[in-house]
């Protein structure tokens, strides 16, 4: 009896068998299903978006940016690629770190990728949605009587920067910060093109003390609490990435810092440039002679150009605050970083010293022939970039590119301190040295043409349509410094006294943290050529 039921049992399994096989394949094949469609990110109406961390429940990844936000967006480049997403609230992000996909999408497709996203503090609050140049503005800053006027102005402004180091710092006898001399240089020159006006070559002076202060604050840094005594600030209020008011609104309902520092700073903008514009205005009106400059010819364009004052104001105090902090930035890394590198200064004082000789400082003609020179600023742009990531994009349609879906309202950035690591285009990428340029005789305005992107010089100066309309300036500015100060002083540390290059100061903009270096004349003929 046993052995009938156990026969008819195992006959049973045989007949269920191939059934169980296939329930068994189906079930695999459906777990496996989820388990991939749980590994594809897509988006709430299920399209298949870049992958990328996925961060916190309603925060995002927005607290791993708030220090060295370039360092997590280098790792998540290394995990999920060269096009990556993640999410601050219900915004999001796609991140590119690699030149072909800079340019397949902001540069191809610029037409719908070249937008902002009004944030809340930049724009909103600080800027009144007023602060985008206007295309006369461009047209006008293209033209070459504006070129030239602003490389003579940026030589003039050289010789009084290395004149003011040189007595400041007593010959090489004391201890001096190059920071606020730099950025001097960088105001003035803006000054001229924008009001045609300068002030003294000093922190002290309170054109210069104002100017450079709601430009830091723009930035920010806690650089203000140790040259201008001003409170340590937590958070940049223009930054892309770095506070929550821009991405949490229910924040805006309370009374809170970050807003009333941006309501500050918008006030700040205005009572500076309206004393400037309206002498302007004022000499216009009595037919006094006034110089060429940018808020001469918007005054005088208004009508035409459907400007009212507050678009005149913010749009002069905006471009002060970037006409200061991309050169100034540069300008002090340059000094931070060739006080330990005596070989790249010889090698460049050479080069100087051929062309120059020791009776005249360097002028812009002579940039062509100082090749080492221009290598030099290009490699102080590409190792510490101004701002850490490039000026976010935003875009107007929805875009699908290599099978994943970038909807309409996406922010893009491209990763330039990615880009600018890539130890395929410039090896050994952790390492200063000038010479990865050694055979680059383009200029930064003609590099960002180049049909091949990944020949790029660097992304300092942003990218596709909003690249800075300002680079050839720009450039020639940060050219003119970088020589007359290497043509004047022999740039060395003060013992037991280190320079920091790794920290800095700013979250949104880069600038070392202070300090100080002996300048010490090369020769006699540096006072006789500064009359001195």
């Amino acid at each position: 009896m046993s052995l009938s039921t156990s026969s008819i049992s195992f006959a049973l399994l045989s007949d269920l068998a191939p059934t169980f096989f296939r329930l068994a394949v189906l079930l695999s094949g459906i777990i496996v299903a989820l388990s991939l469609l749980r590994r594809t990110p897509r988006d709430k109406a299920g399209n298949v978006v870049p992958p990328g961390p996925k961060g916190l429940p309603i925060l995002g990844v927005f607290p791993y940016l708030s220090k060295y936000p370039e360092l997590s967006l280098h790792k998540w480049a290394k995990k999920y690629g060269p096009i990556y997403s993640f999410m601050i609230s219900d915004q999001q992000f796609v991140v590119l770190s690699d030149p072909n996909v800079v340019k397949d999408i902001l540069v191809t497709n610029g037409a719908i990728f070249s937008s902002r996203k009004e944030m809340f503090l930049k724009v909103e609050t600080i800027l009144v949605h007023r602060g985008v140049t206007a295309s006369g503005y461009n047209d006008t800053w293209c033209k070459h009587r504006h070129i030239v006027a602003k490389i003579l102005t940026a030589q003039f402004e050289a010789k009084e920067m290395i004149r003011s180091l040189l007595i400041d710092g007593k010959a090489g006898a004391a201890a001096i910060n190059p920071q606020p001399y730099a950025s001097c240089f960088a105001l003035n020159n803006i000054l001229t093109v924008i009001y045609g006006i300068r002030a003294e070559s000093t922190v002290s002076d309170p054109v210069v003390k104002e100017a450079l202060r709601i430009s830091r604050e723009f930035i920010d840094s806690y650089t203000q609490q140790l040259i201008y005594h001003s409170p340590s600030l937590a958070k940049n209020v223009s930054g892309a990435v770095s506070n929550a008011v821009d991405f949490f609104p229910l924040l805006r309902q309370f009374p809170n810092r970050m807003t009333s520092r941006a309501t500050k700073l918008h006030q700040d903008i205005l009572d500076f440039n309206r004393p400037l514009l309206a002498d302007i205005e004022g000499r216009l009106k009595r037919g006094d002679d006034v110089p060429d400059c940018l808020a001469k010819t918007l005054l005088l364009t208004r009508e035409e150009e459907e400007l009212d004052d507050l678009d005149i104001m913010m749009m002069c105090g905006t471009l002060t605050i970037g006409g200061v902090e991309t050169i100034s930035s540069i300008q002090h890394w340059f000094a931070a970083h060739i006080v330990g590198c005596p070989d790249i200064q010889e090698k460049a004082q050479a080069e100087l010293d051929r062309v120059c000789g020791r009776d005249r400082l360097p002028n812009a003609d002579d940039e062509k022939d100082l090749p080492y020179l221009r290598a030099i600023a290009k490699e102080v742009a590409r190792f510490h970039n101004p701002f850490w990531l490039g000026k976010p994009h935003m875009s107007t349609e929805d875009f699908a590119y290599h099978g994943y879906f970038i909807p309409k309202g996406t922010v893009v950035v491209g990763n330039t301190w990615t880009m600018h690591r890539d130890p395929v285009r410039h090896p050994d990428p952790h390492m200063f040295n000038p010479d990865r340029y050694a055979n680059d005789t383009t200029s930064s305005a003609d590099s960002a043409r180049l049909p091949d992107v990944v020949e790029r010089d660097h992304w300092s100066f942003g990218m596709g349509r909003r690249i800075c309309p300002g680079v050839i300036l720009a450039e020639r500015e940060v050219f003119l410094g970088l020589a007359h100060m290497l043509w004047a002083f022999k740039i060395a540390p003060i013992p037991g006294v280190p320079i920091d290059l790794n920290e800095y100061d700013g979250v949104s903009g880069r600038s070392p943290v202070p300090f100080v270096v002996s300048l010490t004349p090369r020769n006699a003929s540096v006072a006789e050529v500064l009359s001195l």
